[in-house]
């Protein structure tokens, strides 16, 4: 199991992918190690920007190995989870064979209303069936993609229960007040999604930020995560993050990506997502990368 724990400026990247649906491993290889070389301090691999749960387990298989056999694996946490518990633990038994840092893990996100006794099951079912393959796991809280919320109390219990194995949680859910609160509890590690979030890290106690925007504009957030005092850099950081979520997030940040590295290739979706419309990318147009990178 890895010594150190995440900190930082991660970035969720996105999974280029080709015509016929596959995952675009070079094209992932090469932006992945962008991110790296350009101020993050780790990578969130096939999360919910990474379309995770529009691959199969075999795919997202593949863009691990990728991941595993270039990039740095101390710096990578990858997305495990899946609506059943043997994908899940397959996932999970597969990134620590591969080296990764540390596992994100949905909850099992076809049932809605279920009790945190339930998901409590759900995730010492994980723990116990990956005993042997002990790496370290962050709860994934999105409950607009879930219906499901990990309250305060299930993440303090899963904490407490399995303190070697439940480290921290991403929060996706936007909710500030709820990050500080689960992020006072000893030992979690939390990450909200928005890079806007690094401003109150010391106050609040959080790790760092896991966001899809940063997969753009790494090299402003870097500088924002090392001078969190800075009003201007926030500002900049937070209408940056603004424009680009203003559209779509996940075509939006494709598109961006794209233009990053002056190839269309990058902007392909997976359904149901589709590519912006004209009118949406011009929203965008105003976007200077190499501004950003510079500020």
């Amino acid at each position: 199991m890895p010594t150190s724990r995440l900190t930082g400026v991660i970035a969720a990247v996105p999974t280029p992918v080709t015509e016929t649906g596959e995952p675009d491993l070079d094209r992932f290889l090469r932006h992945a190690a962008w991110a790296l070389d350009n101020g993050c301090d780790a990578l969130n691999v096939l999360g919910t920007t990474g379309e995770a749960n529009s691959f199969s387990a075999s795919q997202r298989k593949a863009v691990m190995a990728a991941a595993a056999g270039r990039l740095d694996r101390a710096r990578m946490m990858v997305g495990t989870g899946a609506p059943d518990l043997a994908t899940t633990i397959e996932l999970t038994r597969y990134a620590h064979a591969q080296g990764f840092a540390a596992a994100l893990i949905l909850p099992p996100y076809y049932y809605k209303g279920v009790a945190d006794d339930g998901l409590f099951a759900w995730f010492e079912r994980v723990v116990a069936a990956t005993a042997d393959a002990p790496i370290p796991i962050y709860l994934y809280n999105f409950p607009q993609m879930t219906g499901l919320r990990f309250s305060p109390d299930l993440c303090a219990r899963l904490r407490t229960a399995f303190p070697e194995r439940i480290v921290g949680a991403k929060d996706s859910s936007g909710d500030l007040a709820y990050a500080a609160e689960i992020a006072r509890i000893d030992g979690f590690d939390v990450f909200p999604s928005s890079e806007t979030a690094l401003a109150q890290a010391d106050a609040d106690g959080y790790a760092g930020c896991i966001s899809a925007t940063v997969s753009v504009t790494a090299p402003l957030v870097a500088k924002l995560w090392a001078n969190r005092a800075d009003a201007g850099l926030l500002k900049a950081a937070g209408d940056a993050r603004a424009a680009i979520s203003s559209v779509p997030l996940i075509p939006a940040v494709k598109h961006m990506v794209a233009r990053l590295h002056g190839d269309a290739e990058f902007e392909r979706l997976l359904p149901p997502h589709l590519p912006l419309t004209d009118a949406q990318k011009e929203t965008l147009a105003g976007l200077d990368l190499k501004a950003i990178a510079k500020a």
